[in-house]
């Protein structure tokens, strides 16, 4: 898929290398195909942000919010497996600065997430739903970010930073379910 060559491109060349031809080069497809499919950068950037913020809702779909290690997990594989998406996302968020298109598709995403967080947190009976799933996804936002440029935490230490966050929004730690 031409958007996932594009994640590739973006984490391991940053925007300024992201081009048509470099995506073509790292989709192994014919030289003029991405620009045949996505005619200008802004519409290449677009389905790249549209397809990380489909990658992420599926992952975030399939984790059990109520076990603490499911979540750290998740966690885990996006700052490892995961990362060049994380790492491209953020180089997208930065352009949507200077590029008002980018901007409102990075916005749309990011509504996606806080209101599947604030369903989650909901569901769980969480008063102020809404508020603490904002507050929840800016947190592990910053601490997904800081995890990338630093990548020096743990298994262990990644459950001790995150088990104050999901107590601040769930009021309370998800279950710890062993043999995970």
């Amino acid at each position: 898929m031409l958007t996932d060559a594009a994640i590739r491109t973006l984490a391991h060349s940053g925007l300024r290398g992201l081009t048509h031809r470099a995506v073509d080069r790292a989709a192994g497809v014919a030289e003029g195909s991405t620009s045949y499919y996505f005619r200008t950068r802004d519409a290449l950037l677009n389905a790249t942000m549209a397809r990380l913020a489909e990658l992420s809702r599926a992952e975030l779909a399939a984790v059990d919010s109520a076990d603490l290690d499911s979540m750290v997990g998740l966690f885990e594989h996006w700052v490892t497996t995961g990362r060049d998406r994380h790492l491209a996302r953020f180089e997208l968020t930065l352009e949507s600065v200077r590029r008002p298109g980018l901007r409102d598709a990075l916005h749309e995403a990011a509504d996606g997430f806080r209101t599947l967080a604030t369903d989650m947190l909901a569901a769980a009976g969480v008063p102020d739903a809404r508020r603490r799933a904002a507050d929840l996804v800016t947190h592990v936002d910053g601490l997904l970010f800081d995890e990338l440029v630093e990548r020096r935490r743990s298994r262990a230490e990644l459950q001790a930073v995150l088990e104050p966050l999901l107590r601040s929004a769930f009021g309370q730690v998800p279950v710890h379910k062993p043999g995970r």
